[in-house]
């Protein structure tokens, strides 16, 4: 999202099967106020209440700076990838709770 943003071309992130059914505007607006929202800094981000203030008016926004979590995509190297001691996958240990109610 940030490199499309940076790239003006955020509407490369909605969903072709979306077609006409969305206007332009609030998507860019929302894809914005998610870009501030994902700032570095906590005291970047807007709260909850500026969020809202946000998607409910026409005020013109602060632009977004750098997402405190960015993956960059790299090249593989060709002696790497040849490597037999290479993973390709990783462990995930989330614990799934299930709340019943009495």
């Amino acid at each position: 999202a940030w490199r499309l943003w940076k790239e003006e071309n955020p509407m490369k992130l909605v969903d072709a099967c979306l077609e006409d059914t969305f206007t332009i505007s609030e998507v860019l607006r929302c894809i914005h106020i998610g870009l501030l929202c994902v700032q570095l800094h906590p005291e970047d981000r807007p709260n909850m209440a500026s969020v809202i203030l946000m998607l409910t008016n026409e005020n013109t926004l602060p632009q977004p700076k750098e997402p405190g979590f960015l993956i960059e995509r790299t090249p593989i190297i060709e002696e790497q990838s040849s490597s037999k001691n290479m993973t390709n996958s990783s462990t995930n240990e989330v614990t799934v709770t299930l709340l019943d109610a009495r």
